[in-house]
């Protein structure tokens, strides 16, 4: 009976630091059969584990369209990442996976997309939008508002200024009053009135917010008031699993299983879950 515990070996082939508490990480299959066999949808996570310290639950935030290897963003918080914090170029850690649902990525065709994130949550959306741009005939036009604390906890920095080029693509970036530096060129201001502000039209579109709960809560009357109807809002509740596959339970909510159903609802979905969510 084949071990649904027992994970991949990866070879790390590039680690990229972010910010001060934030890296990421390439890795790919050291089985060239494993590798040739993998695919996986955007919006799916994986758990990744270094040996005698434990594993952790994290978005795959590479384009499910690159094959050499996959990538993935984490903070450092905890005795887990920690660990991942000392991983290089050439070492081994584990990955299981892919598991959960994805990003409804052909439902949403020929519709707007508007990606809104906080923080460490821009991996989990660059996923997302890297997938858009790669088949750019099949999306309308693509807005992104991103906030963080300050400037230096902005992530994939170098991709948000590479996608603002882009055809019928607008980056909105802002840093918390107080967050900006000199040369600061973005909003200054919380996620939720820089949406509001930005005036972005929400005509046939569908929008992705994932963040901070906060952030989430104060977004999501911005949203209704742009237009957008639950059943076009989406988010990723993916901090609430533990084993990935249904088994521990601690990522039960009512009927759902988060790791199983999700981590990606609707407000539609989520607002059938139990109110203590």
């Amino acid at each position: 009976m084949q071990n649904i515990y027992k994970p991949d070996l990866m070879e790390v082939i590039q680690v990229r630091q972010q910010t001060a508490d934030v890296k990421s990480v390439q890795i790919r299959f050291k089985d060239p059969d494993r590798a040739r066999d993998f695919s996986f949808r955007v919006g799916q996570f994986g758990m990744f584990s270094v040996f005698g310290s434990g594993e952790c639950p994290f978005n795959i935030c590479s384009s499910s369209n690159w094959k050499d290897y996959i990538e993935f963003c984490f903070r450092r918080t905890g005795r887990v990442t920690e660990a991942l914090w000392q991983v290089d170029q050439g070492d081994t850690i584990g990955f299981r996976g892919p598991y959960g649902n994805s990003y409804a990525m052909e439902a949403w065709e020929g519709k707007n997309l508007i990606f809104i994130g906080g923080g460490i949550a821009m991996p989990p959306i660059r996923c997302a939008i890297w997938y858009a741009l790669e088949n750019r005939e099949k999306y309308g036009d693509i807005t992104i508002v991103y906030g963080a604390p300050k400037v230096g906890d902005l992530v994939y920095r170098d991709e948000l200024d590479e996608w603002a080029t882009r055809e019928r693509v607008r980056v909105v970036q802002c840093v918390d009053p107080g967050g900006e530096t000199p040369d600061w060129k973005g909003e200054v201001g919380l996620v939720p009135p820089v949406l509001e502000k930005a005036a972005v039209p929400a005509d046939n579109a569908v929008g992705l917010v994932i963040g901070p709960p906060i952030m989430i809560k104060y977004t999501l009357p911005v949203l209704d008031k742009m237009g957008l109807a639950p059943g076009d809002i989406f988010t990723s509740l993916e901090n609430r699993m533990k084993c990935g596959v249904g088994k521990c339970g601690r990522c039960n909510v009512g009927p759902a299983y988060v790791c199983k159903d999700g981590p990606i609802f609707s407000l539609e979905q989520i607002e059938h879950l139990p109110s203590d969510f």
